[in-house]
């Protein structure tokens, strides 16, 4: 159900390697969590050039029933986002795992992608 060459955090983000940039990971949000969350109507992501940190809040997705927050699953430098959702938020809903992705991050340190959950993981997290 959850594309094996993914790894996910158990809030629902999932991480692909290797991104499009070099040396980054891309993510994007679980189809679990753009369902529980309904029609996305806005995208508010980090910026290019800005320092996340794993684990901590670095932009918000707003759906017609809640806000809700979007944490960085690793910690490095904003190196690109997806500014087609300025214009279609809800590619997050259609197509999640590829037009819907949402930035990409150059990890301070690789190791971090080994905490991440695998798909089993990930789907035995749900329940």
């Amino acid at each position: 159900m959850y594309p094996e060459d993914l790894k996910y955090t158990v809030e629902h983000e999932w991480v692909r390697t290797p991104g499009e940039s070099a040396g980054a990971v891309r993510i994007g949000i679980t189809d679990f969590a753009q369902d529980a969350l309904g029609d996305i109507v806005y995208v508010q992501l980090p910026e290019t050039g800005e320092t996340v940190t794993a684990g901590e809040t670095c932009g918000e997705l707003e759906s017609t029933k809640s806000v809700s927050d979007i944490y960085a699953p690793v910690s490095g430098e904003v190196v690109a986002t997806n500014d087609a959702l300025d214009a279609t938020p809800e590619l997050v809903n259609n197509d999640p795992y590829a037009a819907g992705w949402l930035f990409e991050i150059v990890p301070t340190d690789a190791s971090d992608l080994d905490g991440l959950l695998d798909a089993a993981g990930y789907q035995a997290s749900l329940s």
